[in-house]
């Protein structure tokens, strides 16, 4: 029986942004999309919600201390 990785405690929530957001979130931090931290597309959670190369995730992680903390990665191959 397969795993959902996704559904691990440990696992924050990865979400693939639309142009739309992703030019929103660029200008609100003022950076270009190749200045984010990147992830690979064979990431395990990356493939499992379908990320492809040139694609900006919106990562949301519980913390003790902030609350939420939201950051940002570009899909890479």
């Amino acid at each position: 029986m397969k795993k959902d990785i996704l559904k691990h405690e440990l696992v924050p929530d990865h979400v693939i942004l639309s142009e739309s957001e992703v030019t929103k979130v660029l200008k609100k931090i003022e950076a270009h999309a190749e200045q984010l931290p990147k992830i690979n597309s064979d990431d395990p959670v990356a493939k499992s919600i379908g990320a492809k190369a040139g694609d900006v995730l919106e990562i949301t992680r519980k913390s003790a201390t902030a609350g939420k903390f939201i950051t940002y990665r570009l899909v890479q191959d």
